[in-house]
């Protein structure tokens, strides 16, 4: 009669976790259209840009396309790369995690934006940092990326 019992719970216990919360838990995605402001330190407009996100099937690796400076700037004229990283987990429909995107200038040369920040659905948050052999093209400042 103890095996019994025994069985009992053990096969309740099989049938409670197979029923699950009700609560799903899927990667997310950065994919798709942006509009980045970043900001300087003292809060005025430093840098605008949009761009094109996409990501390998399964992958955390970033790949921009299609950047457009919305505001003048020297450091990226033309050309240049865009490539990143993210760790991004999904519950219900919500997005969070962490994200890095590094922008390499073309033309010219020797200038490279990163971006450091934090996911949450269809907002980046962050940090950024200029590097940069042109003149005037180093800084450092916060930055909101917002999916179009």
């Amino acid at each position: 009669m103890k095996q019994f019992g025994i069985a009992n719970v053990l096969a309740a216990g099989l049938i409670l976790a197979a029923c699950g919360g009700g609560s799903s838990s899927s990667p997310g995605t950065v994919a798709g259209n942006w509009t980045a402001a970043l900001t300087n330190n003292d809060g005025t407009l430093a840098l605008g840009f949009t761009t094109s996100l996409t990501q390998g099937n399964g992958s955390a690796t970033v790949t921009g396309t299609n950047l457009s400076f919305s505001t003048s700037t020297p450091c990226f004229t033309s050309g240049g790369s865009q490539t990143g990283s993210f760790v991004l987990s999904g519950i219900n429909g919500n997005i969070t995690g962490g994200f890095q995107l590094t922008i390499t200038s073309g033309t010219p040369s020797g200038n490279t934006l990163v971006l450091q920040g934090m996911v949450n659905n269809s907002t980046i948050t962050g940090t950024w940092n200029l590097t940069g052999s042109t003149q005037g093209c180093t800084g450092t400042g916060t930055f909101t990326l917002t999916r179009m």
